[in-house]
C-alpha cells in the first residue's frame, strides 16, 4: 500500500467538511477526481474507508485509522514546511555561540535577550568555548559564531570588530602598587594575580604582558565570578587584570583602584568570528548591530 501526503488531505478535508462536494472544493479538484482518489486508496488497502450510503459521510473503522494518522502526520508536516520557509527566508535558523572571552558572558547576556526577543525562531545556546578549540569547531560547524580577541588568518572565516578594550590592573587601595601611575610585568613577581579560570594562553596579562617579560607571578588564584575577583581584590588577597568595561559595570567598592599596564597602556580589541557564508543572514547581522550597540552603552558607562 502506497499512501501519499494527498491521501492524508483528502481523508481529513472528507472528515472536516462531511461530504465529497465540499471537500473537493477545499482540495481544489472535482469531485469525480476525489471518488477517483478514494477509490485507488480502498483498492490498494483492500478496505473501505466510509460507510456507504450514510448521511452525512462517515468514515469506517479504517478510515479513522487512516484519519488519526493524517491528523498526527499533517500538523507535523506543516511545522517542517514553515520551519524551512522560515531558513529560507533568514527568519529562522541556529545561533550556537563559543565564548573564548570569560568576562564577554556579562557583556553578552543583555544582547542576547534583546536577540531573543527580535528572533524568537532562531535556535540559540552558548558553548564556552574555554573547553574545546572554538574556532576550529566554527569551522566544523560545531557552533556558528565565536566572541574572540585573538584573530587568525583563515580563508572560509570572517573576524568582524565588535569593539577595543583595556585590560586594567586592579589592586587594592591598601596595595603599594595602588600608589604607581601604571603597572609593569615586573611587579607581579611578588603578588597573588586573581585570574579568571582560564588557562594562561587566553588571558590578556600573559599573553601581552607577562610572558613576553617571562615573568610569573608569586602565586596565581582563580575565581569563576568578576564580583568574586574584586572581593577578593578588595580585601588585598591579591592583585587581577580585568577589561576596563568590566570594572565600570560593576565597580561597587572605592576599597580598590584601577591602573593601566605598562605607561602607554593595552588595547585590545574584541571579534566575532563567524563562517564567510554565514554573514549576510538577516539574523546574523541583527546579532552584529545588538553586539555593538551593548558594547558602546559599557563604555560609555
Amino acid at each position: 500500500m502506497h499512501i501519499e501526503f494527498r491521501h492524508l488531505r483528502t481523508i481529513k478535508a472528507i472528515h472536516d467538511t462531511g461530504g465529497l462536494a465540499r471537500a473537493a472544493d477545499v482540495l481544489n479538484i472535482t469531485q469525480s477526481a476525489l471518488s477517483h482518489q478514494i477509490k485507488g486508496i480502498e483498492d490498494q488497502a483492500g478496505v473501505e474507508l466510509f460507510v456507504r450510503r450514510s448521511k452525512p459521510l462517515k468514515l469506517s473503522a479504517a478510515g479513522q485509522k487512516l484519519l488519526a494518522a493524517a491528523e498526527e502526520i499533517l500538523p507535523r508536516v506543516a511545522a517542517l514546511e514553515a520551519e524551512f520557509a522560515g531558513l529560507v527566508q533568514g527568519s529562522a535558523g541556529r545561533l550556537h555561540i563559543a565564548i573564548e572571552c570569560h568576562a564577554c558572558f556579562e557583556w553578552l547576556f543583555p544582547v542576547l535577550e534583546a536577540f531573543r526577543k527580535a528572533w524568537p525562531e532562531v535556535d540559540v545556546d552558548i558553548r564556552p568555548g574555554l573547553a574545546f578549540d572554538a574556532l576550529p569547531a566554527l569551522r566544523r560547524e560545531r557552533v556558528d559564531l565565536v566572541v574572540s580577541s585573538d584573530p587568525e588568518e583563515m580563508p572560509d572565516v570572517t573576524f568582524t570588530p565588535l569593539f577595543d578594550y583595556e585590560p586594567v590592573f586592579v589592586a587594592s587601595s591598601q596595595n603599594p602598587l595602588s600608589q604607581k601611575r601604571f603597572i609593569e610585568a615586573e611587579d607581579f613577581r611578588d603578588q597573588t594575580l586573581i585570574t579568571y579560570p582560564v588557562v594562561r594562553e587566553r588571558l590578556d596579562v600573559f599573553t601581552e604582558l607577562l610572558l613576553p617579560a617571562r615573568v610569573e607571578p608569586k602565586a596565581l588564584r582563580q575565581a569563576e565570578l568578576t564580583a568574586v575577583i574584586l572581593m577578593l581584590v578588595a580585601s588585598n588577597r591579591g592583585v587581577s587584570v580585568l577589561p576596563d568595561w568590566v570594572v565600570r559595570q560593576v565597580r561597587t567598592s572605592s576599597d580598590y583602584v584601577t591602573r593601566p599596564l605598562t605607561e602607554s597602556g593595552l588595547t585590545k580589541r574584541l571579534y566575532a568570528a563567524v563562517r564567510s557564508d554565514e554573514t549576510s543572514k538577516p539574523y546574523m547581522a541583527h546579532f552584529m548591530r545588538l553586539a555593538k550597540q551593548e558594547a558602546v552603552k559599557l563604555q560609555r558607562a
